[in-house]
This record gives C-alpha cells, structure tokens and sequence, in this order.
C-alpha cells in the first residue's frame, strides 16, 4: 500500500508514475474523500475546541456561585456530535484504504518505460554453449517436447485430468523423483550456501493475511478458496463459536514467508531476515486465455521454492541483487542457459517497485520461458501487514521485502528434460542432482 502522506504530498508525481504502468489512478474519488476528511476533522478540531471553552466557562461561572445551568447544556449536547463525526471519520479513512489497496506500487527510478514485455530489457545472459549470435546452440536432431519425454518417464496427464480435471499433472517413478530431486537441491542450496533458513508454512491462509502481501482484494479470481465445512461449529481457543470465514490456498509460499513479520517491530539486529520454503502452489490461471494448455508449463498447482528476504530499507536494492544471483546460481549448476530481464513498468506485478526475470531456454519451443521471478516491494507490503523496525534513533519505520522464485520446480524439470534429452529419447540427469538420484546419470525411455 502507498503512504497516504505521499499522496497528500506530492499527488501529481504519484500520478504521473502511476501513468507508465498504465494505471487510471482515481483522481475524482480520492479528491473528494480527502476533501470530506478534511471538512470532518476540522469540525471535529473545532467542537473540541468550544469543548475545551465550555468547560472552563462552567468552571468559572461555578467559582462564583453563578448558574452555569444553559451552558452545562450546550456542553452536554457535543459528546454525540463528535462520535457522529468520529463515526463519519471512520468510514471516510475506510474507503480511503479501501482505494489504497488496489493502486499498485509505484516502479523504482531505474524501471525501464514500457507498456508490455516488449518493453522489457535484458540485462545478461549465460549460455554455456552458445551459436553466433549467442543463443543456445540448436540440438543436432529434432527436439521432442517436456510431455513426449515425460510420457515415457512417468508423466501422467490422463490420471491426473481423471482425478481433478484439466492442467493438473501425475507423476510416478523417474520423474517423480527427478522432481523432487530439484527441489531438495534447490532448497538444499537456498539454505546452505546462501543462508536463507528453511520453512514448513501452511498452505492455507486467511483473508487478512492475503490483505497484507497485496493478493486481496485484486486478485481474488485467480486464487482457490475453501470455506470451513462440517455440522460442527468451529470454536477458538477459549471455546466461543467463531464465524466461518472463506480460507484461501498460497498462490505462492511469499505469502506465508513474508508474513512471518506481520504485527511486529523486529529488532534491527535480527535483519536481514532470508527464509525459504518448498511448497505447493495454487492458482486458478484466472484471465491466462487458454496458454499452455499443453504440458507443466502453466499448471492449477505446482511446486516452488521460494525465497523471501525481510530487510533494512537501505538494504534492498542491494538484496535485490544478490536474490537475483542467489536464483542464477540454480540455473548454473543445473547447466540451464538462461537470461535475466529487466521488467518494464507495464510488466512489473502489483506489488513490485523493480522486477528481475530469469528465462530459461526451452529446445523443443525455440524460446525463452520465465522460470523465476525476483522482486523489491520496498514497504509496499510491510505497510498493509504493519511490519516495521527500528532506526539507530529509535522511531519506527516499515521494513522493505523482497521474494523471488528459486525456482518454479515445475518448469525446471521441463528444462532438464529438454535441454538434457539425447536422440534415442534418454534423458542425461545433470551432475549437480546425481546424489538426489541414487547416482543414476541417465533415465532410459520406457
């Protein structure tokens, strides 16, 4: 969330930054409700001001036996003026933050203008085989697809559509393992070279805690929620019955990890925080318009690693850096080619300040798929979750956060499948995962 202070202070900046993200901000609504604020707590200010007068008037009319009566009566009538006022208050900051949680963060100085991914720009490369031109050298045979070699491995898309319906996939034996293979080494290096500390997070979460990473109230379609079932009440700890509320399933595990610090003031000495996590990941790919229907490559659940880092603000844009590092290194000992993007205003997600994409090629498409994401939010989320810590003077300021994908295991296992495939159909397991495969080098078709 943006700091209202910001808006009231330099409104057409704002506005204008807004403007290369192709945001419409609502200029007539905000107007009108600051306006509205303004006239109820100067009116506020003033009946506490003839408050403060009448009670020294009756005062000093009491001191000399006076009757104080009428002007006891007049005094008598504000207490309800203002809490009508208060009440009027209460609803004006409310819609006020009601519009404030779907603006979008305003994109960092260094962010590219752009409208769409057009207007992205690569920053580097690593392609350990490269042509001419310095793309990945082309296989000397024709390529095969992530489902034609997973088919022969174990991919199972006919099992999984039977138990759960289109883009859920099933997987048994060498690929099954394969996957989780990548996962254990990614977190296995998430966490003991680049010191992030592994998590066990729920995979279900509710509204408010949605509210504070920026996923409600703007995307709510493109989320899967359950609400609590059962004849029997649900009850809190103390045994009362508690209203059933909808509970949502993580699009990402940057939901749990960053919400670690939501409600606290975290001591300037714990920071920087790094978590990591290996989880399911839910998304109703709400708006994808029918892509990549075929295959991993954009499924309802998937896994991630995840890795959040939870900041001092003089400090992020510095861990946007080595988060960015922090995923490439995945890719390279993985012997992935990749290339790292620059996002432009028009690509950046809501909550970003400046994204960094890894794109890893793919054979058998000819193209570049993103395969992790990586971004500063600066305060943009600790402000909707209240998550602050303290300056060497003492006074409270929100912390910066930052996640990115280390990686989508999902869509790295269709890169080894297809960067890794020989002509006969075998797949080359990549050295770094060897332990993770019982030694096994090579998984044979069939």
């Amino acid at each position: 969330m943006l700091d209202p202070a910001l808006l009231r202070k330099d409104l057409d900046a704002v506005v204008r930054r807004l403007s290369s993200r192709s945001f419409a901000f609502p200029m007539d609504q905000f107007n009108g409700l600051e306006s509205r604020r303004k006239s109820v707590q100067t009116e506020t200010e003033n009946l506490q001001a003839q408050r403060n007068a009448l009670a020294k008037q009756i005062g000093a009319l009491k001191s000399r036996g006076e009757d104080a009566s009428a002007v006891l009566a007049e005094s008598q009538a504000l207490p309800a003026k203002l809490k009508a006022l208060e009440l009027d208050l209460a609803d004006i900051q409310s819609q006020l933050s009601d519009m404030l949680m779907a603006i979008p963060n305003l994109p960092h100085e260094s962010v590219p203008q752009g409208a769409d991914s057009e207007g992205n720009i690569e920053v580097r490369r690593w392609v350990p085989q490269a042509d001419a031109s310095g793309d990945p050298e082309r296989l000397p045979f024709e390529p095969r697809d992530h489902v034609t070699l997973g088919e022969t491995i174990g991919l199972d898309f006919d099992t999984a559509a039977k138990l759960s319906g289109a883009r859920f996939s099933f997987m048994r034996g060498p690929i099954a393992r394969l996957h989780r293979a990548l996962a254990q080494f990614m977190l296995d290096l998430q966490t003991g070279t680049h010191g992030y500390t592994e998590c066990y997070t729920p995979y279900i979460v509710n509204a408010s805690t949605l509210m504070g990473t920026g996923q409600l109230p703007k995307f709510k379609n493109d989320m899967f929620w359950v609400t609590r079932g059962g004849d029997e009440p649900t009850l809190d700890e103390q045994g009362n019955v508690v209203a059933r509320e909808d509970q949502y399933l993580i699009s990402t595990s940057e939901i749990t990890l960053t919400s670690f610090v939501r409600d606290t003031i975290v001591p300037p000495a714990d920071l920087p925080i790094r978590l990591t996590a290996h989880t399911p990941c839910f998304r109703s790919e709400a708006g994808s318009g029918g892509r990549d229907t075929r295959g991993l490559i954009r499924q309802h659940q998937f896994d991630k690693v995840e890795m959040v880092q939870i900041v001092a603000p003089d400090a992020s844009y510095e861990a946007l850096e080595d988060m960015a590092g922090h995923a490439e290194k995945v890719l390279q000992l993985l012997g992935l080619p990749y290339r790292v993007m620059l996002l432009c205003t028009g690509d950046m997600g809501f909550g970003a300040t400046k994204t960094y994409d890894l794109e890893v090629w793919l054979p058998a498409q000819n193209a570049w798929r993103e395969i992790s994401s990586v971004s500063n939010c600066e305060s943009f989320q600790a402000r909707r979750m209240q998550a602050r810590t303290r300056t060497a003077a003492g006074k409270t300021e929100f912390v910066h956060t930052l996640n990115g994908s280390g990686l989508a295991v999902g869509r790295a296992l269709v890169a080894v499948l297809e960067n890794y495939q020989q002509a006969d159909g075998s797949i080359l397991i990549p050295e770094v995962l060897h332990p993770y495969m019982g030694g096994k080098t090579v998984l044979q078709a069939g």
